[in-house]
């Protein structure tokens, strides 16, 4: 199993919930607010002064745990309906995890999603 974490725009969040959702396997998501940025926010040479965090770009940051065989499938759709060819379009980041428990029914790893 993946964890697939993305942070992408907000105004994104309709098209990529409608495309996961369009998926025949997609097991379902958390999705929380997010605030932050990348090394692309300041251009150092024009000396322009910190920024504020909450003066950032608001972002969603989507958490979504698959079996491994979901996980090209899951990004795909994720890149595809949040990119905007701009800077700031998030990150995907994707790694392991070792185990999920259904608190309601005890149901173990890829049955628990």
């Amino acid at each position: 199993m993946k964890e697939i974490k993305a942070i992408i725009r907000d105004f994104a969040l309709p098209k990529v919930l409608d495309a996961l959702r369009d998926h025949p396997e997609f097991p379902g998501l958390t999705v929380s607010m997010a605030r932050g940025f990348g090394k692309a926010v300041r251009d150092p040479d024009l000396n322009d002064p910190p920024m504020d965090l909450m003066e950032t770009p608001p972002k969603v940051k989507l958490e979504i745990v698959v079996p491994d065989h979901l996980v090209d499938a899951v990004v795909d759709i994720i890149c595809s309906q949040a990119r905007t060819g701009r800077t700031g379009d998030g990150k995907i980041f994707v790694s392991s995890v070792d185990g999920v428990v259904k608190i309601r029914t005890g149901e173990r790893n890829t049955e628990a999603l």
